[in-house]
């Protein structure tokens, strides 16, 4: 515990000012806040270290750290070995070295790891020796083609955002200065160069992922106050894909084939992010027109889009690249901050309770390029993808499909846990994002707090939080505890040391708890679930409740088999087929939807308990009862669900009646999780 609270209070003190008044720095409370004259938040990012996740969470982060990502270096020794060009070797000079670290060091830092700390170091070091006296850092050299490697385009801006990324959370987690003198010479750098060489010189990544750079920038503004910043803020959001004029006045979103999946999850956020320089609403308008875009047309109900990798129509067969996910994540967390806006974290939620666990293997060896969201068979078929990868796309393994999302897909759950917590303008603490978890921090007048968040959540409904304080002299202390009520949730309630109490409390709403917290005092949130029905593609049927969506349960059978020889250094040695004798081709009724019989229809199972880890067939810790019909003639079409009319005012395809069991969808590998509705 002294290690502990040693590491928080050395975390703090990376936000001191000494120098400047706490206005013109911009603090706001006991952190930094955005400087004038950028946007004032309300809700701020707290230093890395000072989340933990706990319970099941912290089993997730474990498994991480034991599979690819505490051993990337060694599973795909091709690329994270000594050879990358970001430790100075002749090998690969591009995204996917970044990549891996961008999630290896907040896992790192929040699990407080030495010996992953220590992976990530060299990392860090040969970047900041690497800046030159114009600025410029990384590396340096173009290197003719070698199979499995990306030795072109080092000059290009894209890597290099990611690594600033990086750079911002290893300061965060160490208050190490040299961090910021390497990005106030490399933003000079841009600020010079890019005039003459935009962020689309090299590739169109840079051009539209520029959302990232401008983030950075923003950030050490806050931090040196130095002018030229906002300038460079303004150059790099007119250089970058017009993400706001998309989502308003285009139809990018509206028609196949028109972007790139994984560009439009890091987009997303670039509206919201330049909104804190030039706090236009239409940035804000842009992102909430965008969603509804994505609902009626390309949109999955998992809360992202079809895209296999260029955009596709949501079909529950097209595919979802995990590199969107862990995007679209990272893009929900940023604007959940800027603007305080409940919906972007049920929206995250939502991505990250279903999508992310279905992905992946429990011991972290192996992930899925595409998901579909109907998903009956895991095999090397023929699908109808944009871009099929010799149809390796949606087989289990470390390369298959491509490499990108076996370097990228770390970042996912450590930047989730860092943002289960936030500090708040008015000397608070805010939890805007729930998972079992522990932070502590400052509040009140410099008061260091400690609060243990308790629970079974997304499987459970109840939510403790337990406040203690750091200083063991201090028995209470004022201050308000904001935290959110999901918009999926119609009867909230809120206790204080078993006692019912009164607080404003509105779905899709922050609320706030302003009292004089004493040691040992417990809040507790119920957050009732109900069972609901939604309806997508060709009106097909989705059973959610609270964030979980809700998939068949089916028998799942793992084979794991070798690639030939000259297909190793491409897709990997090996990939795994899963496959079941499990019937899957169940209609839902409609009547059972109606709103005076669904909750009937629909009989809620839950387990005594969850287990360590609950994300498989095995260990689902909740389960739903319903009736259902089988579709005629409803079958496998080259190793997916076939055609189908998901709905019809016919009713002469259906036969039988029986019992089907529905588990989260996380806990899935094969599934229906879309189905066809029937009268």
């Amino acid at each position: 515990m002294k290690r502990r609270i040693a590491l928080w209070a050395a975390s703090l003190a990376v936000f001191a000012c000494s120098s400047v008044r706490a206005e013109e720095a911009g603090f706001s409370g006991n952190y930094q806040n955005n400087r004038q004259p950028l946007l004032q938040k309300e809700y701020i990012e707290l230093p890395l270290g000072t989340i933990r996740a706990k319970g099941w969470m912290e089993d997730q982060l474990l498994r991480m750290k034991k599979g690819m990502t505490g051993h990337l270096d060694q599973v795909y020794e091709q690329v994270m070995g000594q050879r990358n060009g970001w430790l100075g070797g002749d090998g690969d000079v591009w995204e996917r070295g970044p990549y891996w670290i961008d999630g290896l060091l907040p896992l790192a830092y929040i699990l407080d790891d030495e010996e992953l700390k220590k992976r990530v170091q060299p990392w860090i070091e040969w970047s900041l020796a690497s800046q030159k006296e114009n600025g410029y850092f990384g590396p340096d050299t173009d290197r003719p083609y070698e199979p499995g490697l990306q030795r072109d385009n080092a000059y290009d801006w894209w890597p290099k955002m990611v690594m600033l990324k990086i750079m911002q959370q290893y300061y965060s987690a160490t208050g190490d200065e040299r961090v910021i003198q390497l990005l106030t010479n490399y933003f000079k750098y841009q600020l010079k160069t890019l005039p003459e060489s935009p962020l689309g010189h090299w590739t169109f990544w840079g051009e539209q992922r520029g959302g990232d750079n401008l983030m950075v920038v923003y950030w050490l503004y806050n931090i040196t106050g130095d002018k030229f910043l906002l300038e460079l803020g303004e150059l790099i959001h007119k250089q970058t894909f017009n993400w706001t004029d998309v989502f308003l006045h285009q139809d990018h979103l509206s028609r196949q084939l028109s972007l790139h999946c994984v560009n439009l999850g890091q987009g997303f956020k670039e509206p919201v992010v330049y909104y804190q320089q030039n706090k236009d609403p239409q940035q804000i308008m842009a992102v909430k027109q965008a969603v509804k875009q994505i609902r009626n047309t390309i949109g999955l109900p998992t809360g992202l889009w079809g895209g296999d990798e260029l955009l596709r129509f949501g079909k529950p067969t097209a595919g979802s690249e995990l590199c969107t996910a862990v995007e679209m994540m990272f893009s929900l967390e940023e604007m959940l901050e800027i603007t305080g806006d409940i919906e972007w974290a049920d929206y995250l939620e939502r991505i990250t309770y279903n999508v992310l666990p279905t992905q992946i293997t429990d011991d972290y060896s192996a992930r899925q390029y595409y998901q579909q969201f109907n998903q009956v068979n895991v095999t090397r078929d023929y699908r109808e993808f944009s871009t099929p990868h010799e149809d390796t796309d949606i087989l289990f393994g470390v390369l298959t499909g491509y490499p990108c999302c076996t370097s990228n897909l770390h970042q996912g759950w450590p930047k989730f846990v860092q943002n289960l917590w936030y500090a708040t303008a008015d000397n608070g603490i805010a939890a805007l994002v729930y998972g079992p978890s522990e932070v502590m921090a400052k509040v009140a007048e410099g008061v260091g707090v400690k609060i243990q968040e308790e629970t079974a959540y997304p499987f459970d409904e109840a939510i403790q939080f337990r406040v203690s304080f750091t200083d063991k002299s201090v028995k209470k202390a004022f201050f308000p505890f904001h935290f959110r009520v999901p918009g999926w949730c119609q009867r909230p309630v809120v206790k204080l040391n078993g006692k019912a109490i009164e607080v404003d409390l509105f779905p899709g709403e922050v609320a706030r708890v302003n009292r004089t917290w004493k040691e040992g005092d417990c809040l507790t949130l119920e957050l009732p679930m109900d069972v609901a029905v939604s309806r997508w593609y060709d009106g097909g049927a989705v059973v959610e409740r609270g964030p979980l969506l809700y998939a068949l349960k089916m028998q799942e059978k793992w084979e794991k088999k070798s690639f030939e020889a000259d297909k190793v250094v491409t897709y990997g040695p090996w990939y795994y087929e899963v496959t079941s004798d499990t019937p899957w081709n169940y209609a839902l009724s409609e009547s059972s939807f109606a709103p005076e019989r669904i909750q009937q229809s629909f009989i809620v199972e839950k387990r005594p308990s969850v287990t360590g880890y609950p994300w498989n067939v095995e260990n689902a810790p909740i389960s739903i009862k319903t009736q259902a019909k089988r579709v005629k003639n409803w079958t496998l079409v080259r190793g997916s669900a076939g055609p189908v009319a998901y709905y019809t005012q016919m009713e002469n395809d259906t036969e039988g009646e029986e019992t089907i069991e529905l588990i989260p969808y996380g806990c899935t590998t094969l599934r229906i999780a879309e189905f066809p509705v029937r009268r």
